[in-house]
């Protein structure tokens, strides 16, 4: 059985564990912490773009397609109207390789239909850009 638990740590930084793997995530508060570890919005914008981007992989899979070393950059905005939230997360997924339209088609649409994007409500907008056959520098 897999296990999330979060432990507050003090100074406004706390960490992640899953058992049974014993694998850790760090997170602080970017504003009255010192910003060093994820914050749970950076979290937030890594789950949806993971989720997408796994869901185009299992399509990708099946079709016998090659995504590695597939990037996606992550923006989001804030705002503090009518109360705080992210407001606009923007995905752009640089794909390496390019691939028939109808291949592209079909791994966009699994994007769309991860079930985190589409856990989020009317007022946080999801957007994604998909450009092929491009190689992000590293």
């Amino acid at each position: 059985m897999n296990t999330l638990q979060l432990t507050y740590d003090g100074d406004q930084h706390a960490t992640a564990l899953r058992e049974p793997h014993h694998n850790a995530v760090a997170i602080d508060c970017p504003i009255t912490a010192k910003g060093d570890e994820f914050s749970p919005g950076n979290l937030l914008g890594i789950s949806v773009a993971g989720c997408m981007l796994l869901s185009m992989g299992a399509v990708a899979q099946r079709d016998h397609l090659d995504l590695r070393g597939t990037v996606v950059d992550i923006e989001l905005t804030e705002t503090h109207e009518p109360y705080p939230h992210v407001d606009t997360i923007t995905l752009a997924f640089h794909v390496p390789r390019t691939f028939a339209f109808t291949d592209r088609l079909k791994m966009e649409r699994a994007a769309g239909m991860c079930p985190i994007k589409q856990s989020f409500g009317k007022d946080t907008l999801v957007s994604s850009t998909f450009s092929y056959a491009t190689a992000i520098a590293a």
